[in-house]
């Protein structure tokens, strides 16, 4: 009898979706609630796109670098710790053993059948490395283009985020026609980012939707009164 080959299907994407998410909701909540906040205080709207032009590009620029560090230091933070393991190795190779052998236990093994693991591992230095960032620190190696990547994935998203509430003001002069634009076009941007920001970390795509909807609602209307209230 033939057996059907068991495919499996994973997403391996999920440092690219975080920038994703991270960069478009900023550029979603953030341009939006200025728009909305200064929308109530004049009455150009070439002064609401200058300053959402600036508060764009100075939010992508801001936003990447922090994207870059953040990943930086997660390759620099892996670098010292796989080093100090690397020497433990050579300095108390007998603890280090003991503490791949606890490791195994913990999954069940007997002594018995985890000693032939531990010794093929403490034989080859690099796989028996690997195993203990893995399985001791919980710590996988970064991509090392991550921090380049996640720069540019996130100011990107950034700037996508940022134009939907701000292209109604680019696009229509009256101000306050563009502010209800601006809200109706960006709301529906934030339950369609929500939902598919569910379906991917699987979150309940809906209550996903309403989530981001809540916060990027709640932020223009702090906004928008404070604008109105000082103005």
């Amino acid at each position: 009898m033939a057996l059907s080959r068991h495919i499996e299907h994973h997403f391996n994407a999920t440092d690219t979706v975080r920038d994703i998410v991270i960069g478009m909701s900023d550029g979603l909540t953030v341009p939006f609630a200025l728009a909305a906040g200064i929308s109530g205080a004049v009455a150009a709207t070439n002064i609401v796109v200058t300053a959402g032009l600036a508060e764009i590009a100075a939010g992508a620029i801001s936003m990447g670098l922090g994207g870059y560090l953040a990943a930086r230091t997660d390759r620099e933070h892996y670098e010292t710790e796989r080093q100090r393991e690397e020497d433990e190795t050579y300095q108390m190779p007998d603890a280090e053993r003991e503490e791949v052998a606890q490791i195994l236990r913990e999954y069940g093994l007997s002594d018995a059948e985890l000693q032939p693991v531990v010794n093929t591992l403490s034989n080859n230095r690099k796989q028996w490395v690997d195993f203990m960032m893995r399985f001791e620190l919980g710590l996988e190696e970064p991509d090392p283009r991550r921090a380049t990547r996640s720069a540019l994935t996130i100011a990107l998203s950034y700037i996508a985020g940022g134009f939907v509430p701000l292209s109604p003001y680019i696009l229509i002069p009256n101000i306050q026609t563009a502010l209800l634009v601006s809200i109706g076009v960006t709301l529906l941007a934030l339950f369609v980012f929500g939902f598919v920001k569910g379906r991917f970390t699987g979150i309940h795509p809906f209550r996903s939707a309403l989530q981001t909807i809540l916060v990027g609602g709640l932020a223009a209307a702090v906004a928008f009164a404070l604008a109105r209230l000082i103005g």
